[in-house]
């Protein structure tokens, strides 16, 4: 099993106030799924995402990735498995804008012990995977809103994650750009990659093959498609 989640609750204190993002979320993913989180604004999707991506804590229940528990981990632990079993892709893109987009997807692999050609090897296949062989040394002033995230999804994919975790991936893109960044999800996910990825647009949650409905902190509902 991958993921294993059990009475996951998350607690901010914001001065006296405190906000309870998840109230209590049980489920478990094997590897090889594709999951849509989808909720309204508020919901607890994105703390979702920033927990089960190892970005956060939960403040209480317990997270197991592989059969390890997230919440007992050291912050260094956190870290490396960030580093080399998640693959994040955010809606605002994230990467470095005066650099190319092959340094952009090889940064991943700096600490990673690795001679710099065999990084710059990897980062090249990453980059063609998603269909950007031919602009390998362009900047992101230099490509369109799609051709940006598709760099960082190729960035995502340079350390072979156990996982690729995707925030609103088409927030910021097109209906027609939208439509190719989810035909590379689609095809990550056939050749068996481990995706969950959040959105609030249900023809995005339609390529899924599981959508978790949240509210309010909780999971509404558990959907299979087809």
């Amino acid at each position: 099993m991958l993921i294993d989640v059990r009475d996951l609750t998350k607690v901010y204190e914001m001065g006296d106030v405190q906000v309870h993002a998840l109230r209590g979320v049980t489920f478990t993913a094997e590897s090889g799924e594709f999951i849509a989180i989808v909720g309204p604004s508020g919901s607890g999707k994105s703390t979702m995402m920033d927990i089960l991506g190892c970005l956060a804590k939960p403040t209480e229940g317990e997270y197991y990735l592989e059969e390890e528990e997230v919440g007992k981990l050291s912050d260094n632990r956190l870290a490396e498995i960030r580093n080399r079993k998640v693959g994040f892709v955010f809606q605002s893109f994230n990467l470095l804008q005066r650099t190319t987009a092959l340094h952009n997807v090889e940064l991943p692999l700096i600490y990673s012990g690795l001679s710099r050609k065999e990084r710059r090897r990897r980062a090249f296949e990453a980059l063609e995977s998603v269909g950007l062989a031919d602009r390998v040394h362009h900047k992101s002033n230099e490509m369109s809103g799609g051709q940006i995230q598709r760099v960082a999804i190729a960035r995502a994919l340079v350390n072979n994650p156990s996982m690729i975790f995707a925030d609103e991936p088409t927030g910021n893109l097109d209906t027609r750009s939208g439509g190719e960044i989810m035909a590379i999800f689609d095809e990550l996910n056939e050749a068996g990659n481990t995706i969950i990825m959040v959105t609030h647009e249900p023809e995005i949650a339609a390529h899924a093959r599981r959508i978790l409905h949240i509210r309010d902190g909780l999971i509404e509902r558990d959907e299979q498609i087809g």
